[in-house]
């Protein structure tokens, strides 16, 4: 008898056992399977990460225009959307946005360019001054001298001298360096209109993205990404290309005081340089060095224009662009590093001056969005860190 009052309690009580060890196990279970989850979403972002970068590089031909193109459109817009508030059409605006861009460029890239020529053609006529000027040094290193003996050799013998003797004219302008290269005229004209379609189709393009969304909270969202990104990238080219200009127009204008031939090339050739960080300054200060000794027959005047670029780029760079940029601009110096190495050696010189506005709107977009947290995923249990948010003291 109480063995079967003992089995008709154990059937009642099973049942509830049961469902308290399926309760359990149901949260250990969907732990794992979010794991398992996070797991192979970070796998495969890492492979993306690994494959992108060659993609880029072996389609350097298509994704080099179009980022490019996408980078200028992005700086162009405030000036689209003043344009469309004075009830300019899209299209006009957009065509009155580019051909200023290009008018801008073409100005500034042949006031670079032409000089520039001239100065490579002279250069085999002007090393045994350089040589001369640097003699007081290159006597310390005997093996340097013989090295630039050989260096004039093979630049008397080379192709530069062959240039040298040739007779073509000198360019005038940007366009007749892109009619020499149909290669380089193909890319040009696609990203011109890239650049066109993009503003011209601008407006109807983000109401399209925000109202898409599915919901209110959604629809915000992009729209503060969209106009950060647009804020962000315009504000920090437009205010670097301020700076640039006059710190060149500061260094041409200390080189038309010391009689050096083509200032403005020269303040040109520092202001191009000084979108590339860190390094484009130094090449700056070594193509003033180099034009100073091919001028000047004293070698502490030829290195004078090298100094004051030197000393126009400190004052530029530790105090008037952190004043004028703030803290809503500022980024990591490692970052700004990486972001230089990794777009050099993807697209080279191209890439190097696309590195900062690139990584302006990707770390905008990753501020919005959230970005990995592998350390999370590694020791707890997050995978994802949404902007704004900070773990309270008791989370787990």
């Amino acid at each position: 008898m109480r063995v079967e009052q003992s089995e008709r309690i154990e059937r009642r009580l099973e049942p509830a056992s049961l469902d308290r060890a399926r309760r359990t196990h149901e949260p250990t279970l969907e732990y794992q399977r979010n794991r398992l989850l996070a797991g192979l979403c970070l796998m495969a972002g890492i492979g993306l990460l690994l494959g992108v970068p060659f993609a880029l590089r072996a389609g350097a031909e298509f994704f080099l225009p179009v980022t490019a193109a996408m980078v200028i459109a992005i700086a162009l817009v405030p000036l689209l959307e003043w344009l469309e508030r004075r009830r300019v059409p899209s299209g006009i605006a957009a065509f009155l946005c580019l051909f200023l861009f290009l008018v801008i460029a073409n100005a500034a890239l042949a006031s670079i360019v032409v000089p520039a020529t001239e100065w490579f053609r002279a250069l085999p006529e002007r090393i045994p001054q350089i040589q001369a000027n640097l003699a007081p040094v290159i006597d310390f290193y005997s093996n340097l001298q013989k090295f630039v003996d050989d260096t004039v050799q093979m630049l008397a013998k080379g192709p530069v001298a062959a240039a040298q003797a040739s007779a073509i004219a000198a360019p005038s302008s940007i366009m007749d360096y892109v009619s020499s290269a149909p290669h380089a005229a193909i890319q040009l004209f696609f990203g011109m209109l890239v650049v066109y379609f993009f503003l011209s189709g601008w407006t109807r393009l983000r109401e399209r993205t925000i109202t898409s969304r599915g919901s209110f909270g959604g629809a915000l969202a992009t729209a503060r990404v969209i106009q950060n990104v647009v804020d962000s990238t315009s504000a920090y080219l437009g205010t670097i290309t301020v700076i640039n200009a006059i710190l060149g127009a500061l260094v041409a204008t200390a080189l038309w005081l010391m009689g050096m031939p083509s200032p403005l090339m020269w303040g040109g050739i520092v202001a191009l340089l000084n979108y590339v960080p860190y390094i484009g300054p130094i090449l700056a200060a070594i193509l003033l060095a180099l034009g100073g000794l091919m001028t000047f027959a004293d070698v502490w005047v030829a290195l004078t224009p090298a100094a004051i670029q030197i000393g126009l780029h400190l004052v530029e760079a530790n105090a008037v662009t952190p004043a004028v940029l703030g803290r809503r601009l500022t980024i990591n110096p490692l970052l700004i590093l990486l972001s230089l190495s990794f777009w050099a050696w993807v697209w080279g010189t191209p890439g190097a001056l696309l590195a900062v506005p690139l990584l302006i709107i990707i770390q905008t977009i990753a501020q919005a969005a959230g970005k990995p947290d592998i350390a999370g995923f590694l020791f707890e249990e997050g995978t994802l860190v949404a902007p704004g948010h900070e773990p309270d003291e008791g989370d787990d």
